[in-house]
């Protein structure tokens, strides 16, 4: 059985992902981090170059391999959950948790990381988390074994009631 990581950027999920993953001996794998690897290139390229739907279909490829293999710390990226058969794969071996924060506390965390390219390419930054939110949160609470709220938590509670809910 996977521990599945999903939610919006800044939710915590990679660094949470993390403290799980060594707290049960297992391995972590980033969906992002695995796109790169295998497209050569930074998220924002593969955007730039090829749009959103390539990227989409390289992490569905992603979550597709990740699925059929067990004892993994699963953390995705915040679009994972746009496709549902990547939901319906990663549900399969796994269990869903579903980080949340405010958009005030997932602007503070993620700033202007330039890792992240925008996904509306018109709005503001705030404008955008916003929009992104209200777009995905019945995709996420469909997807989701368990909500783990994040916002004025450390890491390490974040971490705990995630092994709690196991």
């Amino acid at each position: 059985m996977n521990v599945v990581l999903i939610g919006y950027r800044g939710t915590g999920k990679s660094t949470v992902g993390k403290v799980v993953a060594s707290r049960l001996g297992r391995t972590v794998v980033s969906t992002d981090a695995e796109v790169i690897k295998r497209a050569g290139r930074s998220i924002p390229d593969i955007v730039a170059q090829d749009g959103w739907e390539h990227f989409r279909d390289l992490e569905s490829q992603v979550c597709r391999e990740l699925a059929g293999r067990d004892g993994l710390v699963i953390d995705t990226g915040g679009g994972a959950i746009l496709r549902q058969e990547n939901v319906e794969r990663l549900k399969r071996n796994g269990v869903l948790f579903w980080l949340t924060a405010s958009v005030e506390t997932i602007a503070r965390r993620i700033g202007r990381d330039s890792q992240r390219p925008s996904l509306t390419g018109t709005k503001s930054f705030v404008d955008e988390i916003e929009e992104v939110l209200r777009e995905r949160m019945p995709l996420y609470e469909a997807a989701a074994d368990h909500i783990i709220p994040t916002d004025g938590q450390s890491i390490m509670q974040v971490a705990d009631e995630i092994l709690a809910r196991l």
